[in-house]
């Protein structure tokens, strides 16, 4: 019996022993990533002596079969990798669980997914347990609630409450709070606002109404609030109305929306801003409302800043709204009194007010022709302390003015400095063509062969090892909910976590939230964070769609980058989206006008189709291009301004400063328009033919 004893102590250590060395060993070799070749990934489930490794390749085989939608393979590869107390055991169970619901198994779902709640419970898979199991009791789903309360199943749980209303009132309050932007919630929220007996209490509506302005939908909002029929003209807000009714992200919200309305709703929203202050002069919410309240124009906004506390007056939004109104505004000429805007530009050069201010300053120097006094400008804030986007905003045009001046080697050297530090986007194409490195394709002869889908995989880099495991193993969903539980509600402002976001939800398929995102991380890149740049390059032009753009640019002689730059600014790649004036699909195009393409009516429905939509959208961009004779700066207007406006804004500068004639376009729209849509394409031909990275 000893000898028995010590057999088995010897077998149980050489396995522990085996087990350790197995992960050391996994550890010393390459990582698994989605690129490893699939043979590669064979050979490893089959045959290698590491249960860990066999586990990884088992489950990167298995997203492979699930995209091609077979679940017998995704059952057969997932068979035995439950094992072991490691969360991905937790991933391995909910795959099976979800395969043997395709497979029409119920028994044995239920079965897996009742293994994964009691073994993980506090794993993000366990959510989908308690939201497959909850079909059927009601006390799984409010736990589901309860513990995960920004899972997406959870979400999705807030959405399917009810019948009754009080358990869809539950649900919609819960969404208002966890995710008001999740399908459906909107529609729910507006249903639970009735007041009355049975129906919202009035702290409930105040909450629902929160969340209704947060979607930036005011007129929801009030009629929640119960106020939604008897709003003054005067711009006076009514006495129910008061700052305490809303959350202050909700009266910014309210703002925002009001502020895009005619001039009752704007002084609504000056008025709101102003109080908001008065409020919490010292909370986060009244420094976003002075911000708001330093970007208007005229003298509603001048009085309304005249009304805030001394120190938001001093401060660097008021002193920069002050200085351009001492200038005569973003929009007056070049003569008015630039020196209380060097003042602040000085002080504040951190400050994006004092960003704004020397760029509406700069842009009215340089359409005057002022170079002297446009250098001065450009050069008040050194371009090191700008984000990426707007240092090489800065450096081109501090370039272009040394040039004016005569100043040709510092010229030079500030363009190839914009170079090395932004290669991509417009500015990183408008110096390249002036030190005669290169221009956009004109036709469709560069693009000779259609290169692979999708990026060549990177890491998460999140700094969580748990999360960029999922990501290495392609589970871009486990690690978008696992990411999206842990955050609860709390949008991300950094631009490390704007970029993590941004680049979980592409991987989701959510292209149009997470190019949102990324652009905002460009935006707040501090210069200490340069060497996210490259990323952040990669992941704002993603490969997408290109077998259609490749033919379509093929049938018509463009080149696919523009097709790309384009449909990345209209849609974000994103086909079932619709402007407010009813523009639809990835190329944003409007009924009529495809009609008239196609020569027949089309639904909504093939609007949305991919393919007949970039058909028809790139024979349209290439009927304005014959129009204007190949030039990509006027069709590009007009496909977003129409032919007729473009027509009347023609002049010689276009051929002599080309630059200065996309800032002197009227329509501000349209003038960020045609620099977005042709720096996105110079950025994917610079992809497409390997250019440099941003360095720091």
């Amino acid at each position: 019996m000893t000898r028995l004893s010590l057999l088995l102590a010897v077998s149980c250590l050489g396995t522990g022993v085996a087990l350790l060395g197995g992960r050391a060993l996994l550890a010393s070799l390459p990582p698994l990533t989605p690129d490893t070749p699939t043979p590669t990934l064979e050979r490893l489930r089959r045959w290698s002596p590491d249960p860990w490794q066999r586990r990884e390749a088992s489950l990167l085989l298995e997203r492979q079969a699930e995209a091609a939608a077979d679940p017998q393979r995704q059952a057969q590869l997932l068979a035995g990798q439950g094992w072991g107390p490691d969360p991905l055991a937790a991933v391995v169970l909910k795959h099976q669980a979800l395969t043997a619901e395709a497979l029409d198994q119920p028994a044995r779902a239920n079965n897996l997914w009742r293994q994964l709640l009691q073994r993980f419970p506090a794993e993000a898979a366990s959510a989908d347990a308690l939201y497959a199991l909850g079909r059927q009791s009601p006390r799984l789903r409010q736990q589901l609630l309860q513990r995960f309360p920004a899972h997406p199943a959870a979400l999705a749980a807030a959405v399917e409450a009810g019948p009754g209303p009080g358990a869809a009132r539950a649900g919609a309050l819960h969404l208002a709070r966890w995710g008001a932007r999740w399908p459906g919630a909107q529609a729910k929220i507006e249903t639970s606002c009735k007041p009355g007996p049975r129906g919202a209490d009035p702290r409930q509506r105040r909450q629902l109404a929160t969340a209704l302005a947060e979607l930036g939908d005011p007129q929801a909002a009030l009629s929640c609030l119960g106020n939604g029929t008897n709003l003054p003209s005067s711009g006076l807000l009514p006495r129910d109305l008061s700052p305490s009714d809303l959350s202050p992200s909700g009266q910014i919200a309210l703002a925002r929306a009001w502020l895009q309305g005619d001039g009752a709703e704007q002084q609504r929203a000056l008025t709101l801003l102003v109080a908001l202050v008065h409020q919490s002069p010292d909370s986060p919410a009244a420094e976003e409302a002075v911000r708001l309240l330093s970007q208007q124009e005229g003298a509603a906004s001048d009085r309304a800043l005249r009304q805030l506390p001394a120190r938001w007056r001093a401060s660097a939004p008021g002193a920069a709204h002050q200085a351009l109104a001492a200038a005569g505004g973003s929009e007056a000429k070049a003569s008015g009194d630039s020196r209380p805007a060097l003042q602040v530009l000085r002080r504040w050069p951190n400050d994006p007010a004092s960003w704004d201010l020397q760029w509406d300053l700069s842009r009215r120097q340089l359409l005057a022709g002022q170079w002297s006094a446009a250098q001065t400008l450009l050069q008040a804030i050194p371009a090191e302390r700008l984000p990426p986007p707007l240092a090489a905003r800065q450096r081109f045009w501090l370039g272009y003015s040394q040039r004016q001046l005569g100043q040709d080697s510092a010229a030079t050297a500030t363009w190839q400095e914009l170079r090395r530090r932004n290669p991509g986007g417009y500015y990183g194409w408008r110096a390249a063509l002036r030190l005669g490195e290169g221009d956009l394709q004109r036709d469709a002869s560069g693009d000779r062969a259609t290169p692979r889908q999708g990026n060549s995989w990177q890491p998460l880099a999140s700094g969580e090892a748990g999360l960029d495991r999922l990501w290495r193993l392609d589970q871009r969903t486990e690690a978008w909910e696992t990411w999206r539980q842990r955050r609860a509600n709390v949008p991300p402002t950094e631009s490390p976590e704007l970029l993590l976001e941004g680049r979980l939800r592409q991987g989701v398929g959510d292209d149009w939230t997470g190019l949102a995102q990324l652009e905002r991380a460009a935006l707040r890149l501090k210069p200490a964070q340069c060497q996210l740049q490259p990323q952040l390059e990669r992941s704002l032009h993603p490969p997408r769609f290109l077998d259609l753009f490749g033919s379509a640019g093929r049938a018509q002689n463009l080149p696919m980058a523009l097709l790309q730059g384009l449909t990345q600014q209209e849609s974000r790649f994103t086909p079932a989206v619709r402007s407010s004036v009813g523009a639809i699909g990835l190329m944003q195009l409007m009924p009529a006008t495809a009609a008239e393409l196609a020569g027949q009516p089309l639904s909504p429905a093939e609007l949305e189709d991919p393919a007949r939509n970039v058909e028809l959208g790139s024979r349209y961009l290439s009927g304005l291009l014959r129009q204007w004779q190949g030039e990509p700066m006027l069709a590009v207007a007009s496909y977003n301004a129409g032919p007729g406006a473009v027509q009347g804004w023609r002049t010689d500068q276009l051929q002599r400063a080309p630059e200065l004639w996309v800032e002197a376009i009227p329509y501000p729209e349209t003038r960020l328009y045609v620099k977005k849509v042709l720096g996105n394409a110079w950025s994917y031909q610079q992809q497409r033919n390997q250019g440099p990275e941003p360095r720091c």
